[in-house]
């Protein structure tokens, strides 16, 4: 085959470089540009495999390709990266054909994709973590430069987690660096899971690019990676002191999403969720648009009702969706001000003044004086009420400084309020709770009580409790009782007071059922069976 053919070849392909390999795959001619100057293929690549010519991934997929060739078609093209020295190599795009007047030779036609880059592993800052990134966003938003929105690039990369060896772990390092400079600020991408990233961004930003250095990392090593990249857009007038909550809740959503969904759309929805139950609780905590139900709890020993607690409800639910998603969002601290105030003033009513009652308040309202001025501030005209009024502290939110927290609660014991520490048990922190937390009462989680009297490991776990809370002069309550034989295990484990169906279900009304028939057991009575 003449040159001029073989030139004709060149043109006709598009091509930097046109190469012909012989059967059994050395280059018997390239014509055409290097991959980088210095350069010559028409010298430096004569005689040599093709394959050594290429990365070690590229040099796989090639030599499948050529196996698989028919002479006269030409092959799809190929991502490939072509090695330009010991630390360098370039991307490129690779189609061959089986010309009939050269057979068994193959022709190449190779065309170079962006410049050549550096076999080492780029530094680059660390990926940020969940938290650390709504911080950046936050920034990114509050930037008084910055009247656009700005969104999240969620890069996906099947396969990233597959390998634990230093060829996978060079390639994530690479990613890493990548996506970080790709970023709005150059430091501001996070990795969500082993396989997806987030890369905060300006909105319209090129996904390609972004799959493209992925690749392109993923070739430097020697891997074929494809990735998926998808944006959410996050707008600038999200209100200032919702938007890092929101955020954490739709992430949150994204790291834990179905497969079924793109981590964009998971993100999206749950960010306009979010925001529209936002808007809901917020109204609903404004108008007063929720109710108290009471349900009482009883002394174990004598069957008597000792108190009431004071249950919330949204319609026909019961609180525990609502209370969390405020939590979350930092909206609690009014909602447990508002349950604050209807239970004082159901305490005030005509023929309930000697009404004990509890009311619930989450780890989240102590983190400042809010709520303890406020319920000094309210039972200021009638102190009498701080004498049958107590705290229930739940744990579903954790409280960051215990000792803050503890001279709140102090505050509280000194006006006469008791501090009961509720949901013992489920809560990672319970037992330093209740070795920071100056409490009078500790409600045990109804875990323990649903498998008391078959369990032996559990009456033993709460036997041991009840020790512990005796030495304490701490009372004990047991909730979720359901049963006369569970009530029976609790009350021979020595626990003082009891709450569940047994006894009572929450009501709209305030009521005084008459005493339950019990068994006396002897035992030292709780300090708080004389409250009020």
């Amino acid at each position: 085959m003449s040159i001029s053919r073989r030139l004709l070849g060149l043109a006709f392909a598009s091509a930097d470089t046109l190469i012909e390999i012989d059967a059994d795959g050395c280059v018997v001619m390239a014509i055409g540009a290097g991959p980088v100057s210095g350069i010559d293929p028409g010298t430096a690549w004569i005689g040599r495999p093709l394959v050594d010519l290429l990365g070690k991934a590229s040099g796989v997929v090639v030599t499948e390709a050529l196996n698989q060739l028919q002479p006269g078609v030409r092959s799809a093209q190929l991502d490939i990266v072509v090695t330009c020295d010991a630390k360098h190599v370039r991307r490129a795009r690779l189609r061959t054909f089986c010309l009939p007047e050269i057979a068994p030779a193959v022709s190449c036609a190779l065309t170079y994709d962006g410049a050549a880059f550096s076999l080492a592993v780029p530094q680059a800052p660390p990926m940020l973590d969940t938290d650390s990134l709504i911080d950046r966003v936050q920034l990114a938003l509050d930037d008084g430069q910055n009247t656009e929105n700005v969104s999240l690039a969620f890069v996906d990369v099947p396969g990233l987690s597959s390998g634990d060896d230093e060829q996978h772990q060079r390639a994530e390092a690479r990613i890493e660096a990548a996506l970080q400079s790709a970023s709005i600020d150059g430091a501001s991408a996070a990795r969500l899971t082993p396989e997806r990233f987030a890369v905060l961004c300006n909105p319209g930003g090129d996904a390609a690019l972004l799959d493209d250095h992925v690749r392109q990392a993923g070739a430097a090593e020697g891997l074929e990676l494809i990735s998926t990249t998808t944006q959410a857009g996050i707008d600038a007038g999200l209100p200032p002191g919702l938007v890092m909550r929101v955020l954490r809740v739709a992430l949150k959503a994204c790291i834990e999403g179905e497969d079924t969904a793109g981590p964009d759309q998971i993100f999206s929805d749950h960010l306009k969720t979010t925001l529209q139950e936002a808007e809901r609780f917020t109204a609903l905590v404004k108008k007063r648009d929720f109710a108290l139900h009471f349900q009482p709890i009883v002394d174990l020993v004598s069957g008597e009702v000792h108190h009431l607690e004071a249950l919330a409800r949204f319609g026909d639910e019961g609180p525990a969706g609502t209370v969390s998603m405020a939590e979350d969002l930092g909206l609690i601290d009014k909602f447990d001000l508002a349950v604050l105030e209807r239970a004082l003033k159901q305490m005030r009513r005509p023929g309930f003044t000697h009404l004990k009652v509890a009311v619930n308040i989450s780890g989240v309202s102590l983190t400042n004086d809010l709520y303890v001025q406020t319920l000094l501030k309210l039972t200021q005209p009638h102190p009498e009420v701080r004498a049958r009024l107590l705290v229930e502290v739940t744990e579903t939110a954790a409280i960051g400084d215990l000792a803050a927290a503890n001279r709140r609660l102090g505050k509280l014991r000194e006006a006469g309020v008791l501090v009961c520490l509720d949901d013992f048990g489920v809560g990672a922190a319970s037992f330093e709770y209740l070795q920071t937390l100056s409490v009078d009462v500790v409600k045990i989680d109804g875990s323990f009580i649903r498998d008391v009297v078959d369990n032996a490991r559990t009456r033993t776990l709460l036997s041991h409790l009840v020790d512990l809370c005796r030495s304490l002069k701490v009372s004990t309550i047991a909730e979720m009782i359901e049963t006369e034989e569970q009530a029976n295990a609790v009350r021979a484990l020595g626990i003082d007071l009891g709450q569940g169906y047994l006894f009572g279900r929450p009501s709209a009304e305030p009521a005084m059922p008459a005493p339950v028939t019990a068994t006396p057991v002897g035992r030292r009575r709780g300090e708080v069976t004389g409250w009020g």
